[in-house]
């Protein structure tokens, strides 16, 4: 029975674990919190793949709003604020990144 696809190979067999409760907990909030299910969160934990929080998600889209706003600030100012604007822009970038890396790292 093959249950969903990931990429080009299906998966198709399904292993059982024993828990106590409180891990059981524990990996169904750490799923949530990444906003994956917890047979992806433990399949990408093994195989070493990248988790980003679900919350990292959010900031980094709300980190590139800010980095648009600026960009318009920048041209309809006709560059009056260049200097502010562009620091600005390189701390937003220099977030986006660590906060890309640390979930890479978890």
């Amino acid at each position: 029975m093959v249950f969903k696809a990931i990429g080009d190979e299906p998966l198709d067999t399904k292993v059982d674990v024993r828990l106590t409760s409180e891990e059981k907990a524990r990996l169904q909030e750490d799923a949530e919190f990444a906003g994956m299910s917890m047979s992806a969160l433990v399949r990408a934990r093994y195989f070493g793949r990248p988790i980003i929080a679900n919350t990292d998600q959010v900031m980094i889209r709300e980190l590139r709003r800010q980095g648009g706003l600026l960009n318009k600030v920048h041209l309809e100012s006709d560059g009056a604020y260049s200097a502010e604007t562009a620091a600005a822009l390189r701390l937003i970038s220099d977030a986006i990144k660590s906060i890309s890396q640390a979930g890479r790292s978890k």
